[in-house]
């Protein structure tokens, strides 16, 4: 029998010991999310006043179907155009050589470095001035692509071999036949990866949702759960029930992608 090491030994407790303290705080919100409100600031577990009628209140009480159907739309329309806009632009600074090539990704690394809160009033008069306040349009459009995901993207395909492309060439194929045919489908790590940070990011954006959402029929998720709070008063039970329901989707595309996102960002490194 294989004797095992003492640091294995440890490496693997303190491993076990930290996802215990990670997991401690979603494991008590979903507890509390199914107390009674006269139960949630007590400690002990009763678990036969447990149930879901802070999530059937909820349901019931607020627009929630149009809440959650917002934040579907917005998320899913902002990662897709991420998707395709910064796989697309990463490719032509990875693969094609054209004048103010080295300028563009200069520019790109420099825009990443300033915060977005600088940024956050001229867009904001921007979208005032086109009416796109209270519409999906200004949920949606300033959003369709992502100086990261450019660069993330723009990274990986330098990582494929100029064979490949060379060959794809010689047998035909167009450079947006290239691109879609044999790039993208090599390019599905960093592809999952940016899909994961793109759709979990809109997902759970707040700060930008309400300031263009004024309107209830048109806010999101967080910004919905964010009316749940009064000045004195906050009713816990059913703010962590609503926050169960904004994490479910983001957990489960996360467990089910965790594979390809590991070796995406593993693979994504800086190469010249």
């Amino acid at each position: 029998m294989k004797k095992i090491k003492i640091t294995t030994i440890l490496f693997y407790g303190f491993a076990i010991f930290y996802a215990l303290i990670a997991l401690g705080p979603f494991v008590w919100s979903a507890i509390t999310s199914l107390k009674p409100t006269n139960e949630v600031n007590q400690f002990a577990v009763d678990f036969s006043t447990l149930s879901f009628k802070n999530y059937i209140f909820l349901w019931n009480k607020f627009p929630f179907a149009k809440w959650t159907m917002n934040s579907i739309l917005v998320a899913s329309i902002v990662t897709c155009g991420n998707l395709l806009f910064n796989s697309m632009a990463g490719y032509a600074l990875a693969r094609i050589n054209f004048p103010g090539k080295k300028a563009i990704l200069m520019a790109i690394l420099g825009l990443m470095m300033i915060p977005g809160q600088v940024v956050m009033v001229p867009t904001f008069i921007l979208l005032t001035k086109l009416g796109w306040i209270n519409s999906y349009k200004g949920l949606t459009i300033p959003f369709l692509f992502s100086l990261f995901g450019i660069f993330l993207m723009r990274q990986f395909f330098l990582s494929i071999p100029k064979s490949i492309e060379e060959a794809a060439t010689i047998d035909g194929l167009s450079r947006f036949g290239i691109f879609f045919r044999i790039v993208l489908p090599m390019a599905k790590p960093a592809f999952t990866t940016q899909f994961i940070l793109m759709f979990n990011g809109n997902w759970n954006s707040f700060l930008w949702p309400s300031l263009i959402a004024r309107k209830e029929t048109m806010y999101t998720l967080p910004v919905g759960l964010n009316s749940f709070y009064g000045q004195y008063f906050q009713f816990w039970d059913q703010v962590l029930a609503g926050v169960m329901i904004l994490s479910i989707p983001a957990i489960i595309i996360f467990l089910f992608f965790q594979k390809n996102f590991i070796q995406g960002i593993s693979t994504s490194g800086m190469k010249e």
